[in-house]
């Protein structure tokens, strides 16, 4: 069956991780992804991650992490001529992605009218910190920048200790998806119009996006979102401490709390309204410490979900990876091996499953440069026209 991306061809022109991670989407639905990168200054992931030789062999796992799927070309677009090798790419491509410093491209003559010309229907995205334009528009950041800029940090942590970074790169991730959705989107539209687009997409839009309903709290009355750490305001919907760990309890809305206290049997405990929840807080938080306290974190998490309560065991990431429940969820993929690549790993694949036509893995990720040749040889130049880019480091 076919994915919903195929035929799509995209030019992948991303550093890091949100420009990448976009792309990759689109790839495990389908989409032709070709990579490009500098000949003597690869994609920065490559040399990060938690395996030191691998980071060394320009193969490390933060790379590897949204590499499958993609073919890889190294082109040097501070020459000419590679810059008329990525003219020559673009003029079959549907989408170019490139997440440089904003008016780099310009630049250099490959912005989006320049590119426009050459292919009116190209779906042209930019990816930055701060966005095309605005008074900001110069500045650079990575996701922990962002957090903090956006107020992201400050609404994170506990009372006593905060700002706190979220711990994984999420504006980045969400940023990454945020691309992969708008780029879907202009494709759609695509379909309609004929016309390309361009999509100018800034992290710090995206991460005001993730704080959507502190947002339209504060436009309101101009109360700003407090840490609350594990504490969070209704006491039926915190974190607490089990005879062996932590359980958290969602509880959240007045039907789930009613029903928590009642199969707790403490009817008395029930609240009408939101604001009685508020206002008895403590009572309730002392009462919920010393029962949880009687049960293992894991006893608990059974026992209030066969009451459907939502609640659960705080576990760390090798536990939550090595639940049974993903055994057929789709969310990862294993390679036993991988050219460059000495051994077995796993990377992240999708959150969803369609009931058909849905997202796959079929190649790893490449080693730098891996489809040079190949891909230029598609293009219509000859061997010795290759071997002349090689011996100019053009690719």
């Amino acid at each position: 069956m076919t994915r919903p991306f195929e035929g799509i061809r995209i030019i992948d022109i991303t550093h890091v991780l949100a420009g990448p991670f976009a792309a990759y989407q689109l790839a495990v639905l389908g989409a032709e992804v070709i990579k490009v990168e500098h000949p003597d200054d690869p994609d920065q992931s490559r040399d990060s991650g938690t395996d030191g030789a691998l980071n060394h062999a320009n193969m490390g796992t933060g790379f590897l992490t949204q590499g499958s799927n993609k073919r890889s070309i190294t082109l040097d677009l501070k020459q000419e001529s590679g810059r008329e090798v990525l003219r020559r790419l673009v003029k079959g491509a549907d989408v170019l992605v490139q997440n440089y410093r904003p008016g780099a491209f310009e630049a250099l003559g490959l912005g989006y009218e320049a590119m426009l010309e050459i292919n009116p229907r190209l779906i042209y995205c930019s990816i930055s910190a701060f966005g095309q334009d605005g008074t900001r528009r110069e500045q650079t950041a990575y996701d922990h920048v962002i957090q903090a800029t956006s107020g992201l940090m400050a609404m994170t942590g506990t009372e006593e200790v905060h700002p706190i970074k979220f711990g994984a790169p999420a504006v980045d991730y969400a940023t990454g998806t945020m691309a992969a959705f708008a780029l879907a989107s202009a494709l759609f539209q695509r379909e309609r119009t004929g016309k390309g687009q361009h999509i100018d997409l800034a992290m710090l839009g995206v991460a005001m996006m993730l704080m959507g309903s502190h947002l339209a709290g504060y436009f309101r009355n101009g109360r700003e979102p407090k840490p609350h750490g594990n504490k969070q305001p209704y006491a039926t919907n915190s974190c607490y401490e089990a005879k062996d760990g932590l359980l958290m309890i969602g509880a959240s809305n007045l039907r789930q709390q009613k029903r928590l206290w009642t199969v707790l049997e403490h009817p008395e405990m029930v609240k009408a309204n939101n604001e009685a929840r508020v206002t008895d807080r403590e009572r309730e938080e002392a009462l919920l410490a010393d029962i949880i306290r009687t049960r293992t974190a894991d006893e608990w998490e059974v026992w209030f979900q066969a009451r459907h309560v939502p609640a659960a065991r705080v576990r760390t990431m090798a536990e939550a990876t090595h639940d049974p429940h993903f055994a057929t969820r789709n969310v990862f993929h294993r390679f036993a091996s991988a050219p460059g690549v000495d051994g077995a790993f796993g990377v992240p694949l999708a959150a969803f499953k369609f009931a058909h036509g849905g997202p796959s893995i079929e190649t790893p990720p490449p080693v730098m440069g891996a489809h040079t040749g190949e891909v230029l040889a598609e293009l219509g130049y000859s061997e010795a026209e290759i071997a002349d880019f090689r011996a100019g480091r053009v690719v």
